[in-house]
């Protein structure tokens, strides 16, 4: 009886093994650019964008000095037993045809497929030094029934100390620098607020009944020197402080209209760093500078201006 079993064993065994593989013979017709970063000397901004409809790929390239696009070395992944020319990795002239060059992928079967690569300069428009404007909050419980309002925090100086106060900010200075690009293509550097020529920082407090510390809501942007990260895919600036606190950003562009809801907007004339809050309501205190600046705050803008 176990010979039996044995002899069976051994018939699917070899059933088995001469099963013929159903993929023996058929040649792969794929002949697709799936991915291409950038060698050394260009700094790329996220990922490469592939169009497979229209056979390009676009990638983004950070512009500092000494940047160019005569010698580009483009590390090119094709489909599976696909080939490509030029090789990947071989310098490129991409200057010389408006920053485009093609390359031609040969799948298993021979057949070709002409691909354009294109590099798109990019230029990070946080880098520079920008001038702080003003500080505008949107805030209130009940906008629906009126009580929200957009408000500059220096319209209101009864709220807030008679020196140090918000105005403290108004003379300050933030000057961004480049330090590299994550592993997910945002750029990342440092950011140093400059006390201005009063040498203050606000300290956010106030001072009406009751005396409330709002630093919690409106230190966004950290004293001396932090880190920023500009995320491309969320469209968001990320600050991070020495002691690891951190807030996020929308940098607003000149013109931009915000829409706040019932019936209210606001339109920025320059730059802005646009904070969401989290205040929460007060029914009890609506329509007052107190749910506005305290209890509820909405949005918060710091509105700069490159120098």
């Amino acid at each position: 009886m176990k010979r039996i079993n044995y002899i069976f064993i051994i018939a699917i065994i070899l059933l088995g093994a001469c099963k013929k593989d159903p993929s023996e013979g058929i040649q792969s017709h794929e002949r697709a650019i799936e991915a291409v970063t950038l060698g050394e000397g260009l700094v790329q901004v996220g990922p490469a964008v592939v169009d497979r409809a229209n056979s390009k790929v676009t990638v983004r390239v950070l512009m500092q000095n000494g940047t160019t696009f005569e010698n580009v070395k483009a590390n090119i992944q094709t489909s599976y037993k696909s080939s490509v020319a030029p090789e990947s990795g071989s310098p490129i002239d991409f200057a010389a045809h408006d920053n485009q060059a093609t390359y031609t992928v040969t799948a298993e079967t021979g057949e070709k497929r002409d691909w354009t690569v294109e590099l798109v300069p990019f230029t990070e428009p946080l880098l520079g030094t920008f001038n702080v404007q003003s500080l505008v909050v949107y805030g209130g419980t009940g906008p629906e029934y009126g009580g929200g309002g957009v408000v500059k925090m220096t319209d209101k100086p009864w709220a807030w100390p008679a020196v140090g106060g918000p105005e403290a900010e108004q003379d300050n200075t933030l000057t961004f620098v480049y330090t590299g690009v994550t592993a997910d293509g945002n750029t990342t550097g440092t950011v140093t607020n400059n006390a201005g020529a009063d040498g203050k920082y606000a300290d956010f407090k106030y001072i009406l009944n009751p005396p409330t510390d709002v630093n919690n809501f409106y230190r966004t942007i950290p004293k001396g020197e932090g880190t920023w990260i500009h995320d491309y895919n969320a469209n968001k600036v990320i600050f991070k402080s020495a002691d690891g606190t951190t807030t996020t950003a929308t940098f607003v562009s000149p013109g931009t209209t915000t829409d706040l809801g019932n019936g209210k907007s606001r339109t920025v004339t320059d730059n802005s760093f646009m904070f969401t809050l989290n205040g929460t309501d007060d029914w009890n205190n609506i329509y007052s500078d107190y749910d506005k600046f305290v209890k509820h705050p909405r949005v918060y803008w710091i509105d700069v201006k490159k120098q």
